[in-house]
């Protein structure tokens, strides 16, 4: 038996309550009238009748009623072992790990084998569920007593370039005891590598009634150096100011000199000799990367090769080309806008773009097409149908930044965007009357706090659905972003001239262009490797559109027809270059790794693999009957339910016994019948 809230114990106590009331209290007597009292003899009377207990059974009905309530508030329970719930039959689970760190030396094909001698050792008649598992859990077909059948199963399972994950695991586990609705033996087939261990123990907790066998193919500790991380430019414009650095890291490894290439379309471009500290890291560097133009695929290796040669390799992509023009319209009497946005360009984004600055009058003969992205500058008249071009230029995934000037106030709406404009506020320069941010979305790349930056005139829209970026202390909306299409449409409700704000005078203005033109041309960090399992994003306007086709590794295509012209993205499930080609003309290259954390080969250590198993009913070499289960029993209830009947008898019995006297009457009426 336990209790549940145990301080409520110190309710007791109060036992004390009905016992002072029956015993301690300070006896009263009944005044009775009488005539004289000379006649009486002085004399002392005792009180120990008085200080007896009276009333034993309420006393005891009293002191029971606090005694049930104080414990029925420590909810007490006890554990009964009890049938398990629908009575089914025990369901065998063989667990086969097919992660990337399954793929060194022969360990998925022993995994194999010692499930298939396990699958021969079970009785017959007894149902089987295989399975695998790396970063998710692939069931081979249904629980079945067909051996030949699990057999199969059992050989059909390969080696992918996923992370491992027991945390995923337990939970197919969990759903495998609902659907059985009894007991579960599994017998796990891994190289019980630690860092596939949760954060959370609490992850690996079995369900109730589970039997957890460990079978492990790792015959010993691996030494192994592996090539972790690559730094290097997704897009390069100078190749002499390229720098490449390499991370080399050895895991459970003596001290050793290993050779490090950097490697481009197959070409050895350079090598260097790097002394690696035991278990430890060492980084090179390449400061030059020659590579032709258009897309490349690169990579490092690591030399000489180990019992693990699959991660001596690091995949990354690189395109070389020329800066990519940007189309900047403005008014003809505005030219600081364009020598603010202009310097602050060519300071930003590594040389990726030239900008071409026309006025609004000669905008409409220019090919949108050819631009990463336009900038209008607070144009109130366009050429017609530009505007339109403009619409389709960001459906089709360009991308355009729109701001608004004092001019706005004789617009309806924003144009490209479509927002409705309510009015043009204005503050004075004097007695520091101005706006400042006072909020900013920190999940979009160009928003930002803009410590310090003084607006005087900013135009007021109606965001609407938009998502609004940034706020002034009025709450005007400064910076929106509006989707269009497989585009982006951004609103910066002020101007770029130093005139409506001082914010090309801040130190935030050149972040702020470099990341917005990173934004809209398109050029994402890091976004030239990614990691097994990762998602890569195809297009961010939502339902279908244009098709997007991919190049899997194997230049097989990764999607179908249907799914190339509604998928949003793409899970990526092997290592190597995906090549994705866009419906605005567009070609990215992208490599992909595998997670470097199946590298690293410790093992669970012995203590924490039991504490494991013991989360199920039962631990490996057990012989615990799991047609039973342990549960507990609640007495909250029937204690409560006690206290209310006898809280019942407390009330009909006061009214018995503690019911006032003719002796107890007011002496006036007494006088009365007399």
């Amino acid at each position: 038996m336990g209790f549940l809230s145990p301080w409520f114990l110190a309710g007791l106590g109060a036992l004390a309550l009905p016992v002072w009331l029956h015993l301690l209290r300070q006896y009263r007597g009944v005044p009775r009238p009488f005539a004289s009292l000379m006649f009486f003899e002085r004399r002392l009377q005792s009180s120990i009748r008085r200080r007896r207990l009276r009333y034993l059974l309420l006393l005891a009905l009293r002191a029971a009623l606090l005694a049930l309530v104080a414990l029925a508030f420590a909810q007490p329970f006890i554990r009964t072992r009890a049938a398990w719930a629908g009575s089914g039959a025990k369901l065998t689970v063989l667990a086969v790990d097919q992660s990337w760190s399954m793929r060194q030396g022969d360990r998925l094909s022993r995994a194999r084998q010692e499930a298939a001698r396990t699958l021969a050792s079970l009785g017959a008649g007894q149902r089987v569920q295989v399975l695998s598992f790396a970063r998710q859990v692939r069931l081979a077909g249904q629980a079945t007593e067909d051996r030949a059948a699990l057999r199969a199963g059992i050989e059909a399972i390969e080696a992918t370039d996923s992370r491992s994950s027991y945390a995923e695991l337990v939970r197919a586990l969990r759903s495998l005891t609902e659907s059985a609705k009894g007991p579960l033996e599994t017998h796990l087939f891994s190289d019980m590598q630690k860092t596939s261990l949760p954060p959370a123990f609490e992850d690996l907790r079995l369900p109730e009634n589970t039997r957890l066998v460990a079978h492990s193919v790792a015959t010993a500790s691996l030494p192994n150096w592996v090539v972790e991380s690559v730094a290097a430019p997704w897009r390069l414009y100078e190749p002499r100011k390229a720098r490449v650095q390499a991370t080399v890291a050895g895991y459970g490894t003596e001290r050793a000199r290993r050779r490090v290439s950097l490697v481009v379309n197959q070409r050895v471009l350079e090598s260097k000799e790097l002394d690696v500290p035991a278990g430890g890291r060492a980084a090179a560097e390449f400061h030059s990367l020659e590579v032709p133009y258009g897309w490349n695929r690169c990579e490092i290796r690591l030399e000489p090769g180990d019992a693990f040669p699959q991660d001596d390799r690091f995949y990354f992509a690189v395109e070389r080309g020329d800066p990519r023009p940007a189309l900047f319209v403005h008014e003809r009497r505005d030219a600081r806008s364009a020598v603010y946005f202009g310097n602050a360009l060519e300071a930003a984004a590594a040389g990726a773009f030239r900008l071409e600055a026309v006025t609004s009058e000669q905008a409409g003969g220019v090919a949108l097409r050819k631009y990463a992205f336009v900038v209008l500058s607070h144009v109130v008249t366009l050429p017609p149908g530009f505007e339109e071009a403009l619409r389709e230029y960001a459906r089709g995934g360009g991308s355009v930044l729109v701001t608004l000037g004092p001019a706005a106030a004789a617009l309806s709406r924003v144009p490209v965007a479509g927002l409705k404009i309510l009015e043009t506020r204005y503050a004075s320069r004097d007695r520091d009357r101005f706006q400042t941010v006072a909020g900013f979305d920190r999940g979009h790349p160009s928003a930002g706090a803009w410590q310090g930056v003084k607006f005087y005139q900013a135009v007021r829209i109606d965001p609407g659905d938009a998502r609004v970026l940034v706020r002034l202390s009025d709450g005007t909306p400064v910076l929106v972003e509006e989707l269009l299409g497989e585009g982006h449409v951004l609103v910066f409700a002020s101007t770029f001239d130093n005139i409506a704000n001082d914010f090309p005078l801040h130190a935030a203005w050149v972040p702020f262009i470099d990341r917005t033109v990173r934004y809209l041309g398109h050029l994402e960090e890091l976004a030239g490797s990614l990691t097994v399992d990762a998602f890569l994003e195809l297009r961010s306007g939502a339902g279908g559109g244009a098709a997007v086709e991919v190049i899997g590794p194997g230049g097989r295509r990764a999607l179908s027809l249907a799914e190339s012209a509604a998928a949003q993205n793409l899970p990526l499930a092997k290592e190597g270059f995906y090549e994705v080609r866009r419906p605005e003309g567009r070609t990215e290259l992208v490599a992909v790794n595998a997670d470097r954390r199946e590298s690293d080969f410790e093992a669970i250590p012995p203590e924490t693999l039991a504490l494991w198993q013991n989360t199920g009913s039962g631990a490996a070499g057990q012989s615990e009957n799991l047609a039973t289960k342990e549960r507990s029993v609640s007495l909250w209830w029937y204690l409560l339910a006690a206290g209310l009947l006898v809280a019942l008898l407390e009330s009909l019995v006061g009214n018995r016994f503690v019911a006032p006297t003719d002796e107890q009457r007011l002496p006036g009426r007494e006088h009365e019948k007399l």
